[in-house]
Protein backbone atom coordinates (compact mmCIF):
# COMPACT_ATOMS: atom_id res chain seq x y z
CA UNK A 1 0.00 0.00 0.00
CA UNK A 2 1.36 3.30 -1.02
CA UNK A 3 -1.18 6.00 0.08
CA UNK A 4 -2.46 6.49 3.60
CA UNK A 5 -5.67 5.26 4.81
CA UNK A 6 -7.74 7.12 7.23
CA UNK A 7 -9.84 4.37 7.80
CA UNK A 8 -8.27 3.59 11.29
CA UNK A 9 -9.05 6.92 12.43
CA UNK A 10 -12.98 6.20 11.21
CA UNK A 11 -13.19 3.21 13.24
CA UNK A 12 -11.65 5.07 16.65
CA UNK A 13 -13.83 7.52 16.25
CA UNK A 14 -17.05 4.86 16.43
CA UNK A 15 -15.36 3.08 19.39
CA UNK A 16 -15.12 6.95 21.07
CA UNK A 17 -16.83 6.41 24.53
CA UNK A 18 -17.01 2.36 24.64
CA UNK A 19 -16.89 1.04 28.14
CA UNK A 20 -13.42 -0.92 29.12
CA UNK A 21 -13.16 -3.49 31.31
CA UNK A 22 -12.16 -4.00 34.69
CA UNK A 23 -8.70 -5.29 36.33
CA UNK A 24 -10.77 -8.15 38.28
CA UNK A 25 -12.83 -9.68 35.25
CA UNK A 26 -9.44 -9.41 33.06
CA UNK A 27 -7.55 -11.24 35.83
CA UNK A 28 -9.95 -13.79 36.58
CA UNK A 29 -10.12 -14.89 32.88
CA UNK A 30 -6.30 -15.00 32.56
CA UNK A 31 -6.78 -17.46 35.36
CA UNK A 32 -9.29 -19.55 33.98
CA UNK A 33 -7.86 -19.71 30.76
CA UNK A 34 -4.77 -20.44 32.13
CA UNK A 35 -6.52 -23.40 34.32
CA UNK A 36 -7.65 -24.70 31.10
CA UNK A 37 -4.23 -24.53 29.09
CA UNK A 38 -3.00 -26.55 32.46
CA UNK A 39 -5.50 -29.17 31.84
CA UNK A 40 -4.35 -29.37 28.07
CA UNK A 41 -0.69 -30.04 28.86
CA UNK A 42 -1.21 -32.64 31.75
CA UNK A 43 -3.52 -34.33 28.87
CA UNK A 44 -0.99 -33.92 26.22
CA UNK A 45 1.71 -35.22 28.89
CA UNK A 46 -0.27 -37.99 30.17
CA UNK A 47 -0.86 -39.26 26.37
CA UNK A 48 2.68 -38.95 25.60
CA UNK A 49 3.58 -40.79 28.43
CA UNK A 50 1.22 -43.04 27.76
CA UNK A 51 3.08 -43.60 24.19
CA UNK A 52 6.08 -44.34 25.20
CA UNK A 53 5.20 -46.80 27.87
CA UNK A 54 3.36 -48.91 24.43
CA UNK A 55 6.36 -48.21 22.61
CA UNK A 56 8.43 -49.88 25.22
CA UNK A 57 6.18 -52.81 25.37
CA UNK A 58 5.55 -53.21 21.48
CA UNK A 59 9.87 -53.16 21.66
CA UNK A 60 9.67 -55.31 24.28
CA UNK A 61 11.61 -53.64 26.77
CA UNK A 62 10.35 -53.79 30.60
CA UNK A 63 8.13 -51.08 32.17
CA UNK A 64 9.65 -49.17 34.76
CA UNK A 65 9.42 -49.81 38.22
CA UNK A 66 9.55 -46.21 39.92
CA UNK A 67 7.54 -43.28 38.43
CA UNK A 68 6.90 -40.20 39.74
CA UNK A 69 4.64 -37.19 38.52
CA UNK A 70 4.54 -33.59 39.94
CA UNK A 71 3.50 -30.22 38.80
CA UNK A 72 5.50 -27.29 39.69
CA UNK A 73 4.81 -23.80 41.24
CA UNK A 74 4.88 -22.10 37.54
CA UNK A 75 2.04 -24.63 36.55
CA UNK A 76 4.61 -26.95 34.43
CA UNK A 77 4.10 -30.47 34.32
CA UNK A 78 7.21 -32.51 34.57
CA UNK A 79 7.32 -36.52 34.99
CA UNK A 80 10.51 -38.01 36.26
CA UNK A 81 10.90 -41.96 35.43
CA UNK A 82 13.63 -43.99 36.89
CA UNK A 83 14.46 -47.26 37.03
CA UNK A 84 17.75 -49.07 38.23
CA UNK A 85 18.98 -52.08 36.28
CA UNK A 86 21.16 -54.98 37.24
CA UNK A 87 23.59 -54.60 33.52
CA UNK A 88 23.24 -50.71 33.50
CA UNK A 89 21.18 -47.92 34.09
CA UNK A 90 17.95 -46.13 32.73
CA UNK A 91 16.38 -42.93 32.84
CA UNK A 92 13.72 -41.04 30.81
CA UNK A 93 12.52 -37.31 31.86
CA UNK A 94 10.13 -35.44 30.63
CA UNK A 95 10.16 -31.68 31.13
CA UNK A 96 12.13 -29.97 33.90
CA UNK A 97 14.62 -32.41 35.92
CA UNK A 98 17.07 -33.66 37.31
CA UNK A 99 19.46 -36.79 36.28
CA UNK A 100 20.78 -39.31 37.46
CA UNK A 101 23.83 -37.54 38.34
CA UNK A 102 21.95 -34.71 40.08
CA UNK A 103 22.30 -32.76 37.22
CA UNK A 104 19.58 -30.76 35.00
CA UNK A 105 18.71 -32.91 32.05
CA UNK A 106 18.41 -31.02 29.20
CA UNK A 107 17.55 -33.60 26.27
CA UNK A 108 16.28 -32.91 23.07
CA UNK A 109 12.82 -34.71 24.13
CA UNK A 110 12.95 -32.11 26.92
CA UNK A 111 13.88 -28.93 24.96
CA UNK A 112 10.90 -30.06 22.36
CA UNK A 113 8.06 -30.20 25.50
CA UNK A 114 10.09 -26.77 26.96
CA UNK A 115 9.23 -24.85 23.41
CA UNK A 116 5.56 -27.09 23.23
CA UNK A 117 4.76 -26.35 27.43
CA UNK A 118 6.25 -22.28 27.10
CA UNK A 119 5.14 -21.18 23.36
CA UNK A 120 3.04 -23.94 21.34
CA UNK A 121 0.31 -24.56 23.51
CA UNK A 122 0.03 -21.11 24.82
CA UNK A 123 -0.35 -19.42 21.41
CA UNK A 124 -2.76 -22.05 19.76
CA UNK A 125 -4.81 -21.20 22.80
CA UNK A 126 -4.49 -17.69 23.31
CA UNK A 127 -3.98 -17.37 19.72
CA UNK A 128 -6.56 -19.45 17.89
CA UNK A 129 -9.00 -19.21 20.30
CA UNK A 130 -9.31 -15.51 20.20
CA UNK A 131 -9.54 -15.10 16.85
CA UNK A 132 -11.97 -18.14 16.13
CA UNK A 133 -13.78 -16.16 19.60
CA UNK A 134 -13.83 -12.71 17.32
CA UNK A 135 -12.05 -11.41 21.28
CA UNK A 136 -13.11 -13.83 23.41
CA UNK A 137 -11.12 -17.25 24.83
CA UNK A 138 -13.56 -18.98 27.08
CA UNK A 139 -12.07 -17.15 30.14
CA UNK A 140 -12.88 -14.01 28.50
CA UNK A 141 -16.31 -15.17 26.88
CA UNK A 142 -17.22 -16.30 31.54
CA UNK A 143 -16.28 -12.80 32.27
CA UNK A 144 -18.36 -10.91 30.26
CA UNK A 145 -15.14 -8.98 28.30
CA UNK A 146 -13.99 -8.58 24.93
CA UNK A 147 -10.62 -7.72 23.13
CA UNK A 148 -11.22 -5.62 20.05
CA UNK A 149 -8.82 -4.01 17.59
CA UNK A 150 -8.31 -0.23 17.64
CA UNK A 151 -6.94 -0.49 14.33
CA UNK A 152 -9.38 -2.87 12.48
CA UNK A 153 -12.99 -4.04 12.69
CA UNK A 154 -11.95 -7.45 13.14
CA UNK A 155 -9.50 -8.93 15.14
CA UNK A 156 -7.16 -10.69 12.10
CA UNK A 157 -5.41 -13.95 13.12
CA UNK A 158 -2.38 -12.73 12.85
CA UNK A 159 -3.28 -9.96 15.80
CA UNK A 160 -4.94 -12.20 17.81
CA UNK A 161 -1.42 -14.48 17.68
CA UNK A 162 0.38 -11.27 18.59
CA UNK A 163 -1.16 -10.55 21.44
CA UNK A 164 -1.03 -13.79 22.93
CA UNK A 165 3.03 -13.73 22.20
CA UNK A 166 2.56 -10.10 24.26
CA UNK A 167 1.89 -12.40 27.12
CA UNK A 168 5.19 -13.35 27.68
CA UNK A 169 6.57 -10.20 26.47
CA UNK A 170 4.91 -8.82 29.37
CA UNK A 171 5.87 -11.47 32.13
CA UNK A 172 9.78 -11.12 30.65
CA UNK A 173 9.26 -7.00 32.01
CA UNK A 174 9.13 -8.90 35.73
CA UNK A 175 5.40 -8.60 35.54
CA UNK A 176 5.74 -4.43 34.69
CA UNK A 177 3.77 -5.23 31.88
CA UNK A 178 0.32 -6.24 33.53
CA UNK A 179 0.91 -3.82 35.81
CA UNK A 180 0.89 -1.01 32.96
CA UNK A 181 -3.11 -1.50 33.12
CA UNK A 182 -2.99 0.93 36.09
CA UNK A 183 -0.85 3.26 34.42
CA UNK A 184 -2.17 3.21 30.57
CA UNK A 185 -4.87 5.37 30.39
CA UNK A 186 -7.17 3.23 28.74
CA UNK A 187 -5.85 0.44 30.77
CA UNK A 188 -3.42 -1.47 27.82
CA UNK A 189 -0.92 -3.82 29.22
CA UNK A 190 1.96 -4.65 27.09
CA UNK A 191 -0.13 -7.43 25.07
CA UNK A 192 -2.41 -4.71 24.11
CA UNK A 193 -0.08 -2.12 23.21
CA UNK A 194 1.99 -4.90 21.04
CA UNK A 195 -1.10 -5.89 19.30
CA UNK A 196 -3.10 -2.41 19.44
CA UNK A 197 -5.79 -3.82 20.90
CA UNK A 198 -8.46 -2.78 23.96
CA UNK A 199 -10.29 -5.25 26.48
CA UNK A 200 -14.24 -3.87 26.71
CA UNK A 201 -17.02 -5.21 28.68
CA UNK A 202 -19.46 -7.40 26.47
CA UNK A 203 -22.41 -4.96 26.95
CA UNK A 204 -20.71 -1.94 25.52
CA UNK A 205 -19.46 -4.30 22.77
CA UNK A 206 -22.73 -5.41 21.99
CA UNK A 207 -24.37 -1.65 22.14
CA UNK A 208 -21.59 -0.79 19.54
CA UNK A 209 -22.59 -3.22 16.78
CA UNK A 210 -26.34 -2.35 17.33
CA UNK A 211 -25.43 1.54 16.92
CA UNK A 212 -23.42 0.43 13.82
CA UNK A 213 -25.85 -1.79 12.47
CA UNK A 214 -29.15 0.60 12.89
CA UNK A 215 -27.66 4.11 12.49
CA UNK A 216 -29.79 6.75 13.38
CA UNK A 217 -31.40 8.04 9.83
CA UNK A 218 -31.15 12.17 9.59
CA UNK A 219 -34.51 14.22 9.73
CA UNK A 220 -35.83 14.83 6.32
CA UNK A 221 -36.19 18.39 5.71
Amino acid sequence: MRRFSAKETEWLLELDGIELANFWPRAFAFVIDWMIVGILLSTVATAGFATWLGIRHLQGKPTPDFMQMATESSGKLHTTVEKADAKQGFHFNIGPGKSPNGEEAHGPLEQALEVVNDIVVPVLYFGVLLWKGHGRTPGKRLMNIRVMSIAHRHLSFWHSVERALGYGAAALEGGFGFVQFFLHPYRRCAQDRLAETIVVTERSYQDLQHRLSHPLIPDEK
